[in-house]
């Protein structure tokens, strides 16, 4: 080769050595292996299912179609897990697996699996599987236009809106019945660090913060679940800042279960606003405040701030409360990301 022939392939290979790190980047970048997901379940699909699956993304009859109750009692649109060919199953499941975080996919997969559990116990009743889970989209997927991705059935909805690098998981329901099983000789707690986190948050108050913290009336369920946009409640508990460092931190631990099921840089994002309003933010607690470890408990508990509601509720009417728990993670200022979408 020619002194000219190889100064001319070394700096084709230069060009292409600088170039990898940049298109890694963007190949890496959350918001585009989104989009890219997204398109490649679209391509999945005929025309026929991609009419039912695709909504404008001001079809606000469709946002708000979420609940904790099953299909058959609140009617789902969009296209159920059931619905879809094994290509089209891996597909939306790769889409979602792109929208979460590693631990927020596996938090959604054992909720769907307990559902499957449920329905085993109820002798196949057709209420339940985890089948009847369903996908729908608002709006083009789009890299910098704002677009919606929503994931869920019974015990379970996400409504993730998408706008550029942000990712908004407010208003989702996550929660569990059975809320412990036993699957390949593995315990499951689909809520179980929900539940454990907080445990030991209410357990690391001394008396004086316990008093305030332990409310003095019970709460059964969510006050602010499906059907309750817009609605208000006033903070009552603990106040952050009245806690040591240590609280603090569990505080956010306990947090970080909601804010973290979104995937990593934009839950990274999340909780610096929630931080950011720490001070402002309560903890409230209602029932026992012991529990057996490994086990769930029944006591309910509502962490709020300025941008920030989570309930936690185990469900005391009927059954065991242990085993049926029901979730809120809201944020009041920009449910929907309506901050960032209305103009």
């Amino acid at each position: 080769m020619s002194a000219m022939s190889t100064r001319a392939a070394r700096g084709i290979f230069a060009l292409v050595v600088m170039s990898l790190p940049i298109a890694a980047t963007t190949a890496q970048t959350p918001t585009v292996r989104i989009v890219r997901n997204a398109n490649a379940f679209l391509s999945t699909l005929n025309d026929a299912q991609k009419q039912r699956v695709l909504f404008n993304f001001d079809d606000d009859a469709q946002r708000v179609r979420w609940s904790n109750l099953p299909n058959a009692m609140v009617k789902r649109i969009g296209l159920s897990v059931g619905e879809l060919n094994e290509a089209q199953r891996s597909a939306a499941l790769a889409l979602m697996s792109s929208v979460l975080s590693k631990r927020g996919f596996e938090k959604v997969e054992e909720i769907r699996e307990a559902d499957e559990v449920l329905k085993s116990n109820e002798r196949n009743n057709p209420m339940f599987g985890k089948d009847l889970f369903f996908i729908s989209i608002l709006g083009t997927p789009s890299e910098t236009a704002p677009w919606m991705l929503q994931w869920g059935g019974h015990h379970l909805a996400l409504n993730i809106t998408i706008i550029g690098a942000q990712g908004i998981l407010t208003p989702s329901l996550t929660a569990a019945q059975p809320a412990l099983y036993t699957i390949n000789g593995k315990t499951v707690r689909p809520l179980g660090q929900e539940n454990d986190k907080a445990f030991a948050l209410v357990n690391a108050l001394d008396a004086a913060q316990r008093a305030q913290a332990v409310l003095n009336y019970r709460v059964a369920d969510l006050v602010l679940g499906p059907g309750k946009d817009g609605k208000t409640i006033q903070p009552e508990g603990l106040k952050a800042s009245a806690m040591t460092a240590k609280q603090r931190d569990m505080l956010l631990d306990v947090i970080s279960e909601w804010s973290g099921i979104v995937h990593e840089s934009a839950a990274a994002a999340r909780m610096a606003e929630i931080k950011a309003g720490l001070d402002a933010t309560w903890f409230a607690w209602s029932g026992p405040t012991t529990v057996e470890p490994g086990t769930n408990g029944a006591s309910y508990y509502r962490i709020q701030g300025p941008n920030l509601v989570i309930e936690y509720a185990p469900q005391q009417l009927g059954g065991d409360p242990t085993m049926h728990i029901h979730t809120i993670y809201r944020d009041p200022t920009n449910d929907y990301g309506r901050k960032l979408t209305t103009k």
